[in-house]
This record gives C-alpha cells, structure tokens and sequence, in this order.
C-alpha cells in the first residue's frame, strides 16, 4: 500500500538535521512540525487500518513547548543542537507528564521525573513529543513472551508488514522512526533491544558503552548491561541525538577507521548472510579496506551465564529503582509479582512472568552464583571474542538479525537469526551500532559494527562510510508498507 497519510510525508522523513535546517532558514515553524506529527500519529498509529500501537503516550505539553521554541528562536535564543526538534522516548525513560511505566499496568498513574538523560534534551532545546511502547519491562519477563507487546499498550505492529514483529524492546521507537512519526527516538539496550528493532525496521540505532549516556530515571534491568541510545533515520542524525544525550564530544576521530568482518558471526540467515557479504564486497571495491578474521562464539553456557547475571541484577535494581521512584504503589520486584498475579487477566493474558520469578529466587548479586557467572560471561566476551577479533582494528563487522518474524502471542517470538556480536558486546558494555544494510525478502536487515568501550565517534565516521556504500546501491529508508491489515 502507499503511505497511509501522504499530507504529512515531507515533514515525516525530512530527519532531523534537514528540519534544523528547514527551522534556520524559516521554512517551517516548531509548531507547525509538531502538527504535522500529531496528525500523522493519529492518523497512522491510533487508527485507521494501520494502528501501529508505537507511541504509549503524547505529551500535553508538545505544542506549547514548540511555541515557546519558536519564540525563543525568534529572539536568538538557541537553547542547544536540538533546538526545536520534536523526540520520543521509550516509556521506560521517566519524564514529567508522561507514564514511564515499561509497559506495566502496575506503574499506571504513579508520578513521574524528568530522568537525566530527559533534562539533557529538554536543555538542548528538544520537544518531548510523547513516549513509545515496548516489549513489557524491556524483555525481561518471560521465555514465551512476544517482543513489542505490553499490557499497557498493546502489540507495536511493524511499519514494514503489520504481522512482522518491530523487534524488542525498543519496539515502538524503532517502528515510530520506520513510520516517520518522529524524526528523533531513545530507546534502551541490555542485549539487542536498539539493535533489534533497528535491524527489523530499517532505521539506525547506536548503544553506548554502557555507563556513557546516563541511566538514572530509566527502569533498570541489569547495571551492567543497560544503555540509553539513540535512534534515527541517519548517521548525522544518531550522532547529533548522541552528543546531547552523553555530552561527549566527537574528539579526535581517524578518518578511516580499520574495519575488519568477523568471517564466522553469521546471521544464520541464509538471504542475510549472503547480503552482508555482497555488502562487505561492495564496500573493498569502494576502497575501503575491511580485514577479515574469525571470532570467538557462545555457547550454551555462555547464555545461561548472561541471564544469571542479569536476573541477579535485576532483583538487586528493581527494589532500588521501585523504592525510590516517586509516589506510593510497588516497591519492590516482589510486590510487580503480586500485582501481575492479581491481575493476571491483564497482565499475563498471553505469557507469564517466570522470568521475573527466576530473579527473585536468585538472591541477587552478593551470592557466589552471580561473582561466578559474571566472571565466566566477561572472560569469553571481552577475552575470547571482542579483543582477538579486534586486535590491529578498530570495527568489527557482521550482521545483525534476518528478515523480521511473524508476531506471535501464542507461541512467543522466534527470533533465532542473529549474530554472536549482539550479545558479545552486550556482556562485555561495549558499544554497537546498527544500520540497515538493504532488503531481505522485502524487509529490511541490518549490519552491526562494535568498537571498543567509548569509541562511539569512531563508530559512527565508520557507519557513514559503510551507509554512502550502501545506499549507492539501494535506499531502505522508508516502508512499503506491505500489508494494510494485520494477518
């Protein structure tokens, strides 16, 4: 089908380095892109044949904060980079006025704060337009469970094709940005949940070292592991919403970056896989130079080891994160376990919680099970695959995920084509950085570049070389919006 709200098209995609530019040159006003969103959610997430379900929440606050935006600008007064720019967050990020539930009814109605990476936004001058939906408490729920479903805001449908699955947990702001709902979005990544719905949508993600952009005010799952980052329709984009987030400054940043494709990190999706080598073809031939070596794998008990960890460390972040949040309501894992069984009719509709029954039977993180699993999880991660492969280089290579799955609330996902690099780096809090890389089966797949621990900027001068490459060859920028109802 074609776009469901043509009118709104220009401004949807436009990305926001254009809308800066289109706001300097009094193209267009704040307010005025900000109507055009609002119109263009109504029209493609809330109803219609296409209600997509991505946005949990609109902020009440969006339109006079873009008046206000335009007055300032009119003055002279440029707050930041960001400066009139409408953003979306995952509703795990609290802001004023808006739920930060994770998806959980048990949060509904509870007060919220600004988180800091939410503070660095609005001092930069962005609009927080409204939060998105994600897969329940980030993924960390169920075996079963179907990533881009919540209780409190339904299945996030995938712009693509409607009975695709958008990936998890940052299903809604990756599927938001593949609908041009936003020309900006932060999502959240323990392991694959921006690149994940990156990938599966066609849009860039980037998760920082973890540590670089800030957590507080975000509902944990692991402090290892979780990660605030941008999403966005460009590399000049991600990079401009990456520098308000962390406040670094891109530095000293070679101009090649020595790139080198992890031979044996495979999709194990055969159309992908061959893709990302016709892709890795095209680029030597472009004159970029791309090493080759073989990396380490997990295994079995490399996984098991993960989610020790991070049930361990959810327990342990959950009862501090609940405590501390504002107003009355659960305090703790145990009570968001109480809840969910009382009202299983909501909450545990079409999957349970056995997750979040494994962590509050683990003990946390001061048993030896945790120091053991952790200790064995970093050694393969940083020793027997990141270092090695990285040695003499600076960006490994690989792809991400096949061809989004078909969503499924019976049977949970089936996400079984994607690489070793997601989780490597996710273990070891290095950063990964997804864009798409073209079409598979008429749906788009990514490629993963990981650097090592605060070499974002690196990252990001290799994912623009890597995308010119790329999109010499094919555009996957935007939908086709393959089917107009779900089935």
């Amino acid at each position: 089908m074609n776009d469901p709200h043509p009118s709104s098209v220009d401004v949807a995609y436009a990305g926001a380095v254009e809308l800066l530019r289109r706001l300097d040159q009094g193209e267009v006003t704040s307010r005025q892109i900000v109507d055009v969103l609002l119109a263009r959610i109504g029209a493609v997430d809330v109803a219609g044949d296409v209600a997509l379900h991505s946005v949990a929440a609109l902020s009440d606050t969006a339109v006079d904060v873009a008046e206000e935006r335009d007055n300032q600008r009119a003055r002279g007064e440029i707050l930041g980079t960001l400066h009139g720019l409408p953003v979306l967050i995952k509703d795990n990020i609290e802001a004023v006025g808006l739920p930060g539930g994770a998806g959980s009814t048990s949060l509904e109605g509870r007060p919220t704060r600004d988180a800091e990476l939410v503070t660095r936004l609005r001092e930069a001058g962005a609009i927080i337009l409204g939060s998105t939906n994600l897969s329940q408490w980030a993924n960390i729920r169920s075996p079963y469970s179907t990533s881009g479903f919540s209780a409190s805001g339904g299945l996030v449908g995938n712009p693509w094709a409607l009975d695709r699955s958008s990936g998890g947990s940052s299903s809604g702001s990756g599927a938001a940005l593949a609908a041009g709902l936003a020309p900006l979005a932060v999502g959240t990544e323990t392991d694959g949940s921006i690149t994940c719905p990156a990938s599966l949508n066609g849009v860039m993600g980037l998760k920082p070292t973890v540590g670089n952009v800030s957590r507080d005010g975000v509902v944990p799952i692991s402090h290892s592991q979780d990660s605030p980052g941008p999403m966005a329709h460009s590399v000049d984009d991600l990079a401009l919403l990456y520098a308000a987030l962390s406040g670094t400054p891109p530095g000293d940043v070679p101009s090649a970056p020595r790139l080198v494709q992890a031979r044996n990190w495979r999709s194990g999706h055969r159309g992908t896989d061959v893709l990302f080598d016709e892709v890795m073809t095209r680029a030597r031939e472009s004159g970029l130079s791309v090493g080759e070596r073989t990396a380490g794998l997990p295994g079995p008990v490399d996984y098991d080891d993960e989610l020790t960890v991070m049930l361990c460390e959810l327990l342990d972040d959950m009862d501090s994160y609940l405590r501390t949040r504002p107003g009355a309501g659960v305090a703790s894992l145990a009570d968001v376990v109480a809840f969910e069984d009382a009202h299983w009719d909501v909450e545990q509709r079409y999957f349970g919680h056995e997750f979040l029954l494994r962590a509050l039977a683990s003990g946390g993180c001061d048993t030896d099970a945790y120091r053991e699993s952790r200790e064995r999880n970093i050694r393969w991660a940083v020793e027997q695959c990141l270092l090695p492969v990285l040695e003499g280089y600076d960006v490994v290579l690989s792809p991400a995920y096949g061809p989004a799955w078909k969503s499924d609330l019976v049977n949970g996902d089936n996400a079984k084509f994607v690489s070793p690099s997601i989780m490597a780096a996710a273990v070891a809090g290095w950063p990964i950085l997804t864009v798409p890389m073209g079409l598979v089966e008429g749906l788009p797949v990514g490629l993963t570049l990981v650097g090592r621990p605060h070499s974002e900027w690196v990252l990001l001068e290799a994912a623009r070389q890597l995308v010119a490459v790329v999109q010499r060859h094919v555009v996957v920028s935007t939908p086709t919006w393959r089917a107009a109802v779900r089935g």
